[in-house]
């Protein structure tokens, strides 16, 4: 064979091994996207267990269903780790009535929730809180309506 043609071979194979790896990097997505912050960094236990909403830590996390949860302290975390169908919002922690009406993802207000049948909800605005303490009738509908439109949007 014809040294100069071992050569260019040769050259070949080099760039295509040094290249290779750099073309996979081209072809992946976009970076990850960071997690998103479940109620603004509020404590989803502590609505259970103080009666009120909490401000999380940044430090103290939990990572599930592909969101992030912040806890006022590590027990709280832990108990969240353990259980956290038990306690995690319902729609991620996206307003109910938003969820309900459209079926659409509207950040709700850590101030406007409410426990119902063992299930954390919240709302965009306090007054509709308000309102699902005044009328279960009107959150039960709110609920179905919610739940529908977030099994098809999942």
């Amino acid at each position: 064979m014809n040294p100069s043609r071992v050569f260019l071979q040769q050259v070949f194979l080099a760039l295509v091994v040094l290249l290779l790896p750099g073309a996979a990097s081209f072809a992946q997505s976009d970076p990850a996207k960071p997690l998103r912050v479940v109620l603004k960094g509020h404590d989803p236990v502590a609505y259970f267990t103080e009666g009120k909403p909490v401000k999380g830590d940044p430090k103290i996390s939990h990572d599930w269903d592909e969101e992030r949860y912040l806890f006022a302290n590590a027990g709280n975390r832990s108990k969240f780790a353990a259980n956290p169908d038990r306690y995690a919002p319902q729609y991620s922690g996206y307003c109910t009535g938003t969820m309900a009406r459209a079926g659409n993802r509207a950040e709700s207000d850590p101030e406007a929730w409410i426990i119902a049948d063992g299930k954390l909800y919240l709302f965009g605005q306090v007054k509709f809180r308000d309102m699902a303490e005044k009328d279960p009738a009107w959150l039960a509908g709110r609920i179905v309506a919610a739940n529908d439109n977030w099994r098809a949007k999942k």
